[in-house]
């Protein structure tokens, strides 16, 4: 039967997308280019927030009305399994503790026949490397998803990434829910596990997926020792969630402020280009104008390169549901109001990079026929060329924009 993997929501969720594509090829099944053109539609769903879960929750209607299989997968598959068995009736379920289980699930009410061999994204590549989280955040409905942390081992990481490379891929993104504590339940740690990855011969880039404060510090020097190799982007997304200890506290996040900002501190002092993306969560219950200035303060003294802002979202089952809530008026501005202090911060970072040229990597092509290069620290550089996809060039910066930069290859 002719399948389309829909993936939603973070990397790792892309990433076991592409997972499941290869289980589905290898019983036989004939990936296609969409969801019109798919007789079995994998959705692979994301419930983070409440509008991201409305969403899903429409595009169940929108393929029961297409008359298509659909088989569910994603957080939603565990955390909400209720809500997707009244839309899609006797269609599979699978979340993703039972992946293993993927397979036979799938031949049973499908059927199977001669594997097909497909060829996969010429440059990059998702490999998560664990489920689950050490976490206990009071406002996180994808730690129940996803369980206690369970590392994947390092002997299946690495076989699986040599593959890709000796496939051509030019850039693996390694990923998990919080990659910092990878290994601790299995006796290693991040920075061990891409040493082995980078045994491999070859030029390509690696790219180190979120990982929380308290993760990512009992492992800082041993991760910080792989980004001597140049194969490595020198880029890091440490989520702060935001700048008021008081909310930290009320988040369960376990450091504060200044723990953070030494963490930061300690990483460009080793590396001054070091590329730093964090997250902040605006109108979190309990949250004062004062907690919030706090966080528009922390933008200010980062200086950060990315910045993305989520408004708080209550998700069921989760201690902040609970909690006194904001009124949505006020969360809205205060959003607006990180965005904004964000965006210009962002945009003065980006210029002082003008007039200088990158080793870059060609990654993704634009909707305008532009192509995205991605430079040594993993900065997105637009380009109004045409050059393939997998190329390195140098490129120089002409111009930029609070997200992204312009350029030329030169």
């Amino acid at each position: 039967m002719r399948y389309f993997v829909e993936s939603y929501g973070c990397t790792m969720n892309y990433g076991e997308g592409e997972e499941l594509a290869e289980r589905m090829d290898a019983l036989g099944h004939i990936r296609v280019l969409s969801a019109d053109e798919a007789d079995i539609v994998i959705l692979n769903t994301c419930t983070v927030v409440d509008t991201t879960e409305k969403r899903m929750i429409k595009r169940m209607n929108e393929l029961k009305a297409a008359g298509k299989q659909v088989i569910v997968t994603g957080c939603m598959a565990k955390v909400q399994a209720g809500r997707v068995m009244v839309r899609l009736p006797g269609s599979l379920i699978i979340p993703p503790e039972d992946y293993d289980g993927f397979s036979d699930a799938v031949s049973k009410m499908y059927g199977c026949g001669t594997p097909i061999v497909q060829k996969r994204s010429p440059v990059t590549a998702i490999i998560p490397i664990a489920q689950g989280c050490r976490g206990n955040c009071t406002y996180c409905i994808t730690r129940f998803a996803r369980g206690t942390l369970r590392s994947y081992s390092p002997e299946g990481i690495k076989e699986r990434f040599d593959r890709f490379i000796d496939s051509g891929v030019k850039e693996v993104l390694i990923t998990a829910q919080d990659t910092g504590c990878y290994g601790r339940d299995i006796g290693t740690d991040l920075g061990d596990l891409i040493r082995k990855l980078l045994e491999k011969d070859g030029e390509y880039r690696i790219r180190i997926g979120m990982m929380n404060p308290n993760s990512l510090r009992p492992v800082l020097n041993s991760v910080l020792d792989v980004f001597e190799d140049e194969r490595m982007y020198r880029f890091l997304h440490i989520p702060v969630q935001s700048g008021s200890d008081h909310v930290l506290d009320m988040m369960s996040r376990h450091y504060t402020s200044e723990d953070f900002f030494s963490l930061i501190d300690a990483i460009r002092e080793r590396y001054p280009d070091m590329s730093i993306a964090t997250d902040l969560i605006s109108g979190f219950p309990g949250e004062s104008n004062e907690d919030h200035e706090e966080s528009v303060a922390l933008i200010r003294r980062l200086r950060a390169d990315t910045v993305n802002i989520t408004r708080f979202s209550p998700r069921p089952g989760t201690e902040a549901f609970g909690m006194p809530q904001i009124n949505g008026r006020i969360s809205k501005e205060r959003s607006t109001e990180l965005t904004e202090v964000k965006n210009a911060t962002e945009n003065d970072v980006n210029t002082n990079m003008i007039g200088r040229t990158y080793r870059a990597l060609v990654s993704e092509t634009s909707a305008d026929g532009s192509v995205i290069a991605r430079t040594g620290n993993y900065r997105p550089v637009v380009i109004k060329e045409d050059i393939p996809l997998g190329t390195f060039i140098n490129a120089t910066v002409t111009d930029c924009r609070p997200t992204y930069l312009l350029g030329k290859s030169t």
